[in-house]
């Protein structure tokens, strides 16, 4: 298995959690919303695979290039 880093494309503040730990994804699939300047920016799975960690809480700040987010494919 591969573990796979989620990282945000920008910095802004963690809008809402959409996976918990345990939880299947497929690709392309949002993970976390992201909010900078008034616009709420999904991040998503890379690939199919199932979250193993969540680094993030809602509220949280996030800067560029910050992992918020694991996925085992």
């Amino acid at each position: 298995m591969t573990t796979i880093d989620v990282k945000t494309e920008i910095t802004g503040i963690v809008s809402k959690v959409l996976k918990a730990v345990g939880d299947s994804v497929e690709e392309d699939e949002p993970i976390i919303l992201i909010e900078s300047m008034k616009m709420e920016i999904p991040l998503v799975a890379t690939e199919e695979g199932t979250v193993t960690e969540v680094l993030v809480q809602e509220d949280d700040t996030v800067t560029e290039g910050a992992v918020v987010a694991r996925i085992e494919a």
